[in-house]
């Protein structure tokens, strides 16, 4: 399982623009594939839920919503009532998070498609009774303010789960540790490799709760 600690005052913090080169550069410049970084970054996501009955993960289209269905797969070989909803159609995912989401049904995990607002409102209904909910949906790319169905995501998102967000929670600005308009609060966010710069925005805490940072494999060069 890879490492998961506390998030510390000393920690390198990287603004989105470092952590995609830092990515490019271990990809890249390294030879690390993407695909292992999510394996990573998943495993440490499923870590962090403790196992807790019933698992909800929440994925969007991109890397972060690989990471959700990276956890769910860990989950469901643990035998871990696992529910999955997915708020774009499966077949407009692509690259790692299409490779992961794919495994994960083949393994016989179920996805629920939820592109609608209707479609939306009932699968999240669903998840009510979860312990914890993985926050799978937005990552470090988002600018400006969230719209359209992600923001009703987050709007509606259920309120007893505990939430549980990669890398950091869906909405907040990565560099400044503000909401674009909205964000979900987490109780714990599992920060991939750095924490993002806006942590260090004391407002920010409302909405990360306790950070804690996952070592996927990106080596500390990578930052430089």
């Amino acid at each position: 399982m890879p490492a998961l600690r506390p998030m510390r005052d000393n920690d390198r913090f990287l603004t989105a623009a470092q952590l995609r080169e830092a990515d490019r550069l271990c990809i890249e410049a390294i030879g690390i594939p993407g695909a292992v970084l999510m394996d990573h970054a998943g495993k440490a996501m499923y870590e962090a839920t403790g196992g807790a009955s019933p698992l909800g993960v929440v994925c969007g289209k991109g890397n972060n919503g690989g990471d959700g269905y990276v956890a769910a797969r860990y989950a469901l070989l643990d035998g871990v009532d696992t529910r999955v909803v997915s708020m774009v159609p499966l077949d407009s995912l692509t690259g790692d998070a299409r490779l992961y989401c794919d495994v994960f049904q083949r393994l016989g995990g179920e996805v629920i498609v939820a592109d609608t607002p209707e479609a939306l409102d009932a699968a999240l209904a669903s998840l009510d009774d979860c312990a914890v909910i993985i926050d799978a949906l937005l990552g470090t790319g988002i600018s400006g303010e969230v719209r359209g169905l992600y923001r009703h995501a987050i709007e509606h998102w259920p309120s007893r789960p505990r939430t549980i967000a990669a890398d950091l929670p869906s909405g907040l600005d990565a560099d400044t540790g503000e909401p674009c308009g909205c964000a979900v609060k987490a109780a714990v966010t599992v920060t991939m490799a750095f924490p993002k710069a806006g942590f260090q925005n004391p407002a920010a805490r409302e909405y990360t709760g306790e950070v804690l940072i996952a070592d996927i494999g990106i080596p500390e060069s990578c930052a430089e």
